[in-house]
């Protein structure tokens, strides 16, 4: 019997004078029109502070150190399947963000932390509450 293996995820909050930054998801195929943070698959023999910290370049061309992320949030959550989503804060990083994958990402903008667009996504608006109540895991769409 094959073991069960499970999808983690590392997302990364940049937050500036009581704003977050946030990304609109286009053209992906899975919540498109929605905001989120950036963000990533962690990929075969990469930690996930190193997914982290590669995604945010490849997403938002800053350079972030992974001495530089701090871990806020971890789900575990169950929505088409199970994943792990592991969310870290930078208080410093190299650059200034920009959208530099306009065919997966529309908008790229800072905004209020306590007044998320609503289209923002259920599990980031979840992530972003519990990082502002210093709670560090939760479970999320899981059926009690």
């Amino acid at each position: 019997m094959e073991r069960f293996k499970m999808i983690a995820s590392g997302f990364l909050m940049l937050i500036k004078n009581g704003n977050i930054l946030l990304l609109r998801r286009a053209n992906t195929g899975y919540k498109d029109g929605f905001y989120s943070l950036p963000a990533g698959h962690v990929e075969d023999n990469e930690s996930v502070m190193r997914s982290t910290a590669r995604e945010s370049f490849e997403e938002i061309g800053i350079r972030v150190d992974q001495k530089d992320l701090l871990f806020v949030h971890a789900i575990h959550i169950q929505e088409n399947d199970i994943r792990m989503f592991f969310f870290f804060r930078a208080n410093k990083w190299k650059g200034e963000p920009f959208n530099k994958e306009p065919e997966k990402c529309d908008d790229l903008r800072w905004c209020p932390i306590n007044a998320l667009p609503p289209n923002t996504i259920d599990y980031i608006r979840h992530a972003i509450k519990r990082y502002q109540k210093q709670i560090y895991y939760s479970e999320f769409g899981w059926s009690l």
